[in-house]
């Protein structure tokens, strides 16, 4: 297969071209590395019998079109996003201008290149808004009713998915991902809280948990959720499907289960609750399991020691610890 995937210089692509490669795909990677970086690709990029080619270049260009078309990927994976809320906040005419006018360029350029289907990386974190806590874990057939600009493009992108698939038959998958962590993941710019975590605790930081620290999120591991974007290639065509434990976990809570492993005394500050963003919040992954034969495997203490291990040796090599 010929793939192709924009943001594949990021924590997820990048993870998700190392799975493609081992798979023995050729792959095409978009990034203009605003937040991605060609470290996160570097073995992939240094392993002579893999067919890698990089495109520096910004989703919402319309040289995207052209080049999908030249191409000619079979599976379109479209990563690449603005994928801050407090930006989108901030920000909306650039939130959407990345993540709407950015999805168009690279659907425009699926359809010419007549590629099978797009799998994108929507939002379960922010798609359905902040529904009864009786609704939890949240399923796809909940209304759709995000409350930040980013949950909005986000929809947005699903919906024209949705449009191209009636207009001119491109089959798409909306993988709907809960809290996605693991090694790659920066914990500066649009990071993850257990990016953040991990950066702070071994570099002897004081902690701040925004809110009271009771809201709740469904983190999934990095390898899991692209085992649901690679079986998204071939099945699932024509759903949103979220991609998620279906467990809550407070962010107290995991800041406790991370100082553990780090050997820190917990002892975290407290900050104010951030604009846009869900109390609560886990995803109930039944549908990928029945239409993607999917579900994670990786339970959450093992995921943050393996993204303290990564964190470690990061800032060991850049000498932050």
């Amino acid at each position: 297969m010929r793939a192709l995937v924009t943001g594949g210089a990021g924590f997820i692509g990048s993870t998700l071209v190392d799975r493609l490669l081992a798979e023995g795909h050729a792959v095409d990677v978009i990034d203009d590395l605003s937040t991605g970086s060609l470290a996160n690709l570097a073995q992939a990029r240094s392993t002579p019998e893999h067919d890698l080619t990089f495109h520096r270049l910004d989703v919402r260009s319309p040289e995207v079109v052209d080049l999908v078309a030249r191409r000619e990927p079979e599976v379109v994976f479209h990563l690449a996003a603005q994928a801050d809320v407090r930006v989108s906040v901030a920000d909306p005419v650039f939130d959407a201008d990345v993540n709407v006018l950015g999805t168009l360029r690279v659907l425009e350029g699926a359809r010419a290149a007549a590629s099978s289907r797009v799998v994108f990386a929507a939002s379960g974190g922010t798609l359905y808004g902040e529904p009864d806590t009786s609704e939890l874990p949240l399923s796809e057939s909940l209304p759709q009713r995000p409350l930040s600009p980013y949950g909005v493009s986000k929809k947005a992108a699903i919906d024209y998915l949705v449009a191209y698939r009636e207009l001119h038959a491109l089959e798409f998958v909306a993988v709907a991902l809960a809290n996605v962590y693991g090694p790659r993941q920066d914990p500066h710019g649009e990071a993850g809280v257990v990016a953040i975590f991990a950066e702070q605790l071994l570099g002897g930081h004081q902690v701040t948990i925004y809110g009271d620290g009771e809201q709740t999120r469904d983190f999934v591991y990095v390898d899991d959720a692209v085992d649901a974007f690679v079986r998204a290639a071939t099945r699932g065509g024509g759903l949103v499907c979220n991609i998620g434990t279906g467990r809550e976990t407070s962010v107290n809570a995991l800041y406790r289960e991370m100082a553990s492993q780090a050997g820190v005394e917990p002892g975290a500050a407290y900050g104010p609750q951030r604009a846009g963003e869900v109390a609560r919040n886990c995803l109930d992954p039944s549908r990928a399991a029945i239409h993607l034969g999917w579900r994670s495997w990786t339970e959450l203490g093992s995921g943050t020691a393996a993204t303290l291990a990564y964190m470690r040796q990061r800032l060991s090599e850049t000498g932050g610890v």
